[in-house]
């Protein structure tokens, strides 16, 4: 089965066939750094971690890059607020963003390009679009794109001109000489952070700094760009404007983009106030369930926030990680039985074929508790053998290279699991002579630290609660 991606351009799941064989090129919006990030911004950076980490997988040569805004009115004002410099505002923030986004075991792209440090590439492209007769100089020195000069403006909203105008997203800005017109540069006002340009002294808009920063670093067309389903209109629409009226030809193949997190029936912001920042949440749930509870539905479809729900998911997780430990515990023992070879070939079957699928990491997961059904009836039965449960551990090894929802340290933390043998030995000797109450006593504390013992077949095993 070949990768299927749905593109939000056609509306279709459609063959990927990338642009030059074996490579990729993916660009997907990053935030704008004037605040900590919260969980809506996770999911779109868990979402395509995953994508990015799949691709690789199956063999593709990706170049995966991910912007900053830097330069921006919310960041100015908390600037001046805070009485410091927006540059340094954001230069905190971007810090606060990787600690974050390691937190949950996401991986770095291969370029963080920041809108400040991007100037000349964005005033080129600004001068470039006036040239081409896309674009004029306001009274006060901005710059804006003439919408109405493009003739399949909404391509990604399949929405006509006239329905995106009463959409109620439209900045009123009496220098425009069409309402849905929207700025490429802005002037500057006084005491604001300013570059040089033949207009004077400015900054960009919001659109144009994506654009050019993707034809600088990829190239005139990518193969994917992604982000969250709020950028499609006006940003991802605006950005497809800027690039083809310097270019001629379609930035992007393929556009996607994941569902909002909702809370209470609305995307979850900063906006709106509604936000959980991914500080909050991490101290009291691991990375490993944060991310199960995003990749545990399709990308696209949205997500309701809550504690129940991350509860819920830490609880599922649970099975995968416990049948992970017990297969761990297999592969030492040197039993006899079954190799599990087909079983484990038929979740890696399912696994691959649930993402080649638009990326259905639900089914993918599904895939893996299916697996965990077999094999633990297999060790219930005692007929799993060590070389069994080694082969399956190996695909689950790979499986969460793309995922990330297995506690490293719990998959291999052979020093804690030599102290646990130690203790069971020694609980062991504690009942051999009779003093059960000092048995118990590790017991109990050892639950009370979130370690389980569990009388099997093979003996006294242990497993977190």
């Amino acid at each position: 089965m070949s990768l299927k991606i749905h593109n939000t351009l056609t509306g279709k799941k459609e063959d990927f066939i990338p642009i030059e064989e074996g490579k990729v090129k993916i660009y997907v919006c990053g935030v704008t750094v004037y605040d900590d990030i919260h969980m809506g911004h996770a999911r779109s950076m868990i979402v395509f971690d995953m994508v990015v980490k799949y691709l690789r997988y199956s063999g593709y040569e990706v170049t995966h890059i991910t912007n900053f805004t830097d330069v921006d009115d919310k960041i100015i004002n908390r600037a001046s607020e805070a009485g410091i410099s927006p540059l340094e505002l954001s230069a905190g923030y971007i810090e606060e963003y990787f600690r974050d986004s390691e937190s949950l075991g996401i991986g770095r792209a291969d370029m963080y390009p920041k809108a400040s440090e991007s100037m000349d590439d964005i005033i080129s492209m600004v001068r470039e679009i006036m040239d081409n007769g896309f674009a004029y100089e306001a009274e006060d020195g901005s710059v804006y794109f003439s919408v109405r000069k493009v003739k399949d403006y909404g391509r990604l909203t399949h929405r006509s001109l006239d329905d995106m105008e009463s959409s109620g997203r439209i900045a009123e800005d009496p220098m425009k000489r069409d309402r849905m017109d929207f700025a490429i540069w802005k002037s500057a006002k006084p005491g604001e952070i300013s570059w040089d340009s033949p207009w004077g002294k400015g900054r960009p808009g919001w659109h144009i700094e994506c654009s050019a920063m993707i034809r600088s670093h990829l190239g005139d067309r990518i193969d994917i760009h992604g982000g969250g389903n709020d950028l499609i209109f006006p940003h991802h629409e605006n950005e497809i404007l800027q690039t083809e009226a310097c270019t001629g030809e379609p930035l992007a193949n393929y556009w996607m983009h994941n569902g909002m997190l909702q809370v209470k029936g609305e995307k979850m912001s900063k906006s709106l106030g509604n936000f959980f920042r991914v500080k909050e949440v991490a101290s009291k749930y691991d990375p490993q369930t944060i991310r199960f509870y995003f990749l545990n539905t399709h990308y696209m479809s949205p997500l309701i926030y809550s504690e129940d729900a991350l509860a819920e998911a830490s609880v599922s997780l649970k099975r995968l990680v416990n049948n992970y430990r017990d297969l761990q515990s297999r592969a030492k023992a040197g039993a006899a039985g079954s190799d599990m070879g087909e079983e484990t070939e038929e979740a890696r079957i399912s696994f691959r074929e649930s993402l080649d699928d638009d990326f259905n990491s639900r089914g993918a997961i599904e895939a893996l508790f299916v697996l965990a059904k077999k094999t633990n009836k297999a060790m219930a039965d005692n007929t799993l053998s060590s070389e069994g449960a080694e082969r399956v551990l190996s695909f689950l090894r790979e499986a969460d290279g793309i995922l990330g929802i297995y506690p490293s340290e719990e998959l291999s933390d052979d020093a804690l699991d030599k102290v646990m043998q130690i203790l069971i030995s020694v609980r062991g000797e504690l009942r051999k002579s009779k003093q059960y109450k000092l048995a118990d006593d590790i017991r109990d504390r050892l639950t009370d630290a979130g370690i389980v013992l569990e009388d099997t077949a093979d003996g006294v095993k242990w497993k977190r609660a």
